[in-house]
């Protein structure tokens, strides 16, 4: 067993503990740890030994929310207002007749806006699913999301 295998073995736990008490999420947790070990392998030449590995290990790791956090700020999509009528999209799939007028408008609809909305609302695919089907941002899937329900808004309020 070479050494950073022994570093891994021995402070995943300890790590991953750290940033679970951040983040309160396992997910979360689990990816942020598996990253920091692997920007630790990538520097460990770098480690002075100026402090225990594990304090630099965490340090790293939280580094590494932050870093995780800020751009989930930067992708929050809280700004883009949701229309909430009582035409709103989601109520009009309820009806049958609604549903029908929706797909004839949804038809016009240019891609990748069509593709998009259908994936998302009857695929109900997350928009991490999307954005990895198109080889874009989750950000990227969002937005195009929210600019096809409002054409197809524009769209419905036209006929």
């Amino acid at each position: 067993m070479n050494e950073f295998e022994r570093i891994y073995n021995q402070y995943f736990q300890d790590v991953h503990l750290f940033v679970l008490s951040l983040s309160r999420n396992d997910k979360i947790a689990e990816e942020i740890t598996q990253e920091t070990f692997f920007k630790a392998l990538k520097s460990i030449d770098k480690f002075k030994g100026n402090c225990k590995i594990n304090v630099w290990l965490c340090q790293i790791a939280k580094n590494t929310y932050f870093t995780y956090l800020d751009k989930q700020k930067r992708y929050d999509t809280g700004d883009i207002p949701e229309e909430i009528s009582e035409n709103s999209i989601e109520s009009m799939i309820v009806s049958k007749e609604e549903t029908f007028r929706l797909h004839r408008v949804l038809h016009r609809l240019e891609e990748p806006y069509k593709e998009v909305f259908t994936l998302r609302v009857f695929g109900e695919l997350s928009f991490k699913q999307i954005s990895q089907l198109f080889e874009k941002t989750e950000s990227w899937a969002r937005v195009t999301f929210h600019r096809a329900k409002g054409k197809i808004q524009d769209l419905l309020r036209e006929e």
